[in-house]
């Protein structure tokens, strides 16, 4: 609610997703007055895109100040690729509040141990230290050294033993501004419903209304109108004009000019500057993209993943990620001359190196993404699962972040169960507008990316193998281009007519293209569908999936080394889906592969099945 006090009374005006300003108020006394209501533009959490001047779709507890971050480190990054003396187009710092619930909670944890690592020193987190969370007081759970946990961390910690100390606050954050290499941490005790005389200090004003009775008091304690609802005093909307409007319009101002003279002095950096702004890609970002030639012993998805990686790193200057300390496997570290890590000493660096913190890393992904930079954050694809709160919140603010997970199914076989992705590939598929595709092969891999590449509006998930895969003959086979239409026919019977079709992803493609081959050999018309991506072919028109998966042919078959749940829809009440029930088990890749039913035979066998012979 104080977001959308400060966005109404400052006179924050709404802009369209182009940047096109419209001019009417961002938040309206009349959204204020229908908080959390439908429509309103005064939701119960802020929502990036929805509401102009919301920087953040903050989320659960402790993703806001994750996702700073990744912000921090933009800016860090921005700034060294960018300014030139005399022109610091990008000098800003970054703040945030958080709370006793969001210093719990693991993911702030993570971030806030890298961004001491990395001396973000233009990152100022402000703690409202109230000592209450739902359930009553911080003492029930929480009585750790919260001072000394983030000076072990590398922080500079500062106290202000008032919240209505305003000198001291602003002697904090000046203190901050001159602080360098270490962000800054600035511990703020408060009291929760200050001024409720029967409520403060009390769980009750953390999640309750106060009550009609109980607000009156509490506008007696403030000296307010008691009976006045909604009441914006005479003078104030002028106040706040004279005040943080001339200051921002001055900076506004100021800036502008700046980045003129920067434009006429470096076109070339400013026009990078518009596209990265823009969501938009250089000129023939994808020319030299590689192409891979058809080998039946193939290349691993990670593999081709790395290479085409290391293209577009050198193509698209503000292209830029890394992994959770798995860079060597899963092929995302950038390689070539030039590309360096990013560390205090190296703000320009385009490897990112985020440790073994999977939640921070997505959550950082995203940070930088909503600093305009196309990133890509990396682990085993087991580890979604630690990731997926802040992916899931990278679908909600429709960022064009990319995750890469490699070691998709029963490839990593020798570890067991534990670190054999069997539901993941459901979960990811079930986030509203996150793109998961799984290549089936190196030229799918290049495929994915080009696809990826060009979205501004949603987040994907690119998901590989570890193993290598067959390249397939596109002479033979459908071009992989295909995949941007997220399912397409790999290979048909003569004339086009099937009898029986057999769907798969990834590493399954090349067993189906076998036992698709088999079917033929056999008299059997058979139609092999790579389908990497659901989300992809439920977009296109009902004419070309109707053209893929004539409802006239009933006989199907999926086959993915994955939970069957889902794939209902694509093979009907009838059809065979051969995939994983339980979770696997601990042996070599064909071992399994065996075990589990996937292998070309079996793949036959189930097709002869669905046509009775």
């Amino acid at each position: 609610m104080l977001l959308w006090s400060v966005l109404h009374l400052t006179g924050t005006r709404a802009v369209s997703a182009d940047y096109e300003k419209l001019g009417q108020p961002s938040v309206t006394l009349d959204d204020i007055r229908r908080f959390r209501q439908l429509d309103s533009k005064a939701p119960g959490h802020p929502e990036y895109h929805w509401v102009s001047g919301v920087e953040t779709t903050s989320g659960p507890l402790g993703q806001g100040v994750a996702t700073s971050v990744g912000m921090a480190i933009a800016q860090k990054w921005l700034a060294s690729r960018f300014n030139r003396p005399g022109f610091d187009i990008f000098d800003y710092d970054l703040y945030a509040v958080c709370g006793d619930g969001c210093l719990m909670e693991g993911v702030a944890s993570e971030a806030a141990s890298l961004a001491g690592h990395l001396g973000l020193d233009n990152l100022c987190w402000i703690y409202d230290n109230n000592h209450i969370t739902i359930e009553g007081s911080t003492r029930l759970a929480f009585t750790e050294d919260v001072a000394a946990r983030f000076l072990g961390y590398g922080w500079h910690v500062l106290r202000i033993g008032d919240a209505n100390d305003i000198d001291r606050i602003v002697h904090a954050l000046e203190v901050f501004r001159q602080t360098k290499g270490r962000p800054t941490f600035i511990i703020l005790d408060s009291h929760i419903g200050y001024g409720s005389p029967h409520k403060q200090d009390t769980a009750e004003a953390h999640g309750e209304p106060l009550g009609d009775e109980e607000v009156r008091l509490t506008k007696r304690f403030y000296g307010w109108p008691e009976d006045a609802r909604f009441l914006v005093p005479p003078g104030v909307y002028e106040h706040f004009a004279a005040g943080v409007g001339a200051r921002g319009a001055a900076t506004r101002r100021r800036w502008t000019e700046l980045y003129d003279a920067y434009r006429a002095r470096y076109p070339e950096l400013a026009n990078e500057i518009h596209l990265m702004q823009g969501r938009e890609l250089p000129a023939k970002w994808d020319a030299n993209l590689p192409t891979f030639p058809a080998d039946p012993k193939g290349i691993a998805g990670r593999d081709a993943s790395g290479r085409v990686l290391n293209v577009l790193a050198q193509n698209i200057p503000w292209f830029l990620g890394g992994s959770a300390d798995l860079g060597p496997s899963n092929r995302t570290t950038l390689t070539y001359e030039g590309a360096g890590d990013f560390q205090a000493e190296s703000p320009s660096g385009k490897n990112l190196h985020f440790g073994i913190r999977e939640h921070a890393m997505a959550a950082t992904v995203n940070g930088l993404a909503l600093s305009k930079l196309r990133a890509f954050g990396a682990t085993f694809f087991i580890f979604s699962d630690y990731a997926r709160p802040a992916i899931r919140l990278s679908a909600v603010m429709e960022l064009p972040t990319i995750f890469v997970f490699t070691h998709d199914a029963m490839g990593d076989g020798e570890d067991g169960p534990t670190h054999q992705p069997v539901e993941h590939l459901a979960s990811l598929r079930a986030i509203p507008g996150l793109v998961t595709l799984r290549p089936g092969d190196a030229n799918e891999v290049v495929e994915a990316y080009r696809y990826v590449m060009q979205l501004r509006h949603a987040p994907a998930a690119i998901v590989l193998s570890r193993q290598p895969l067959p390249t397939l003959d596109r002479k033979k086979y459908a071009s992989a281009s295909g995949l941007a239409r997220g399912a397409y026919v790999l290979g048909d019977a003569p004339g086009g007519e099937p009898e029986v079709i057999v769907i798969a992803s990834g590493s399954e493609v090349s067993l189906a293209v076998e036992a698709h081959e088999t079917l033929l050999a056999d008299g059997i018309r058979s139609r092999v569908v790579s389908m990497p991506s659901w989300d992809i072919f439920e977009h296109q028109t009902q004419a070309y999936r109707e053209s893929v998966l004539p409802r006239s042919v009933t006989a199907r078959v999926a086959v993915e080394q994955a939970s069957t749940l889902g794939w209902e829809r694509y093979v009907g009440t009838s059809g065979r889906i051969i995939g994983m029930q339980t979770f696997g088990a601990s042996a070599p890749l064909k071992e399994l592969q065996r075990k589990f039913g996937f292998q070309p035979d079996r793949v036959v066998a189930a097709a002869r099945e669905q046509l009775g012979r």
